[in-house]
């Protein structure tokens, strides 16, 4: 899939993973958690291309000064499921272009990719979080007809808390599945 500007989506391959980790952690620099991924290359990998694959991605690639594909953006994305609509949706975890790539359309043409997808495959939903401070991300994607759902809050279980729920389950052992 072309975007503008000449660039090209695709899905990631695994000699991708180096400039996909890379962007992670851009990402979580611009997001203001420079020190949040905890993440490894290697977990990357196993990840998008280990045996049972539950995590994709897709890459937004531009040629460099030398002529050779150069990849300036991700998604990465997974399945999901709603019990309402019956069907399956994508949840896009990351999306994320460099900043000399961003407004030659290449963050439009990784959503289309992903919305293709789902056409594709009967899905029902593309999903995502955005921050509440991320206003120009917010213009784009109300430009493609997304919209916030505002009347749902994000919560979460991490760290310790998990830990001790987790072990609080009758017949639960350390490191238990």
């Amino acid at each position: 899939m072309s975007g503008a500007g000449g660039g090209r989506v695709r899905p990631a391959t695994e000699a991708d993973v180096a400039a996909v980790d890379a962007m992670v952690r851009e990402l979580a620099a611009f997001e203001r958690e420079p020190d949040a991924v905890q993440a490894s290359p290697q977990d990357l990998r196993a990840a998008l291309f280990g045996p049972d694959p539950r995590v994709h991605a897709h890459v937004a690639e531009v040629d460099g000064p030398d002529g050779a594909p150069t990849v300036v953006g991700m998604a990465v994305w997974y399945v999901t499921y709603s019990t309402w609509t019956g069907r399956h949706g994508i949840w896009l975890e990351d999306l994320y272009v460099r900043p000399a790539a961003r407004g030659a359309g290449l963050g439009r043409a990784l959503l289309a990719a992903l919305a293709a997808e789902c056409l594709e495959r009967g899905h029902r939903r593309l999903e995502w979080w955005v921050l509440d401070w991320n206003a120009p991300a917010q213009a784009v994607y109300r430009a493609i007809g997304a919209r916030p759902e505002d009347a749902w809050t994000v919560w979460r279980l991490d760290g310790r808390e998990l830990e001790d729920l987790g072990r609080s389950r009758p017949g639960a052992r350390d490191g238990a599945r």
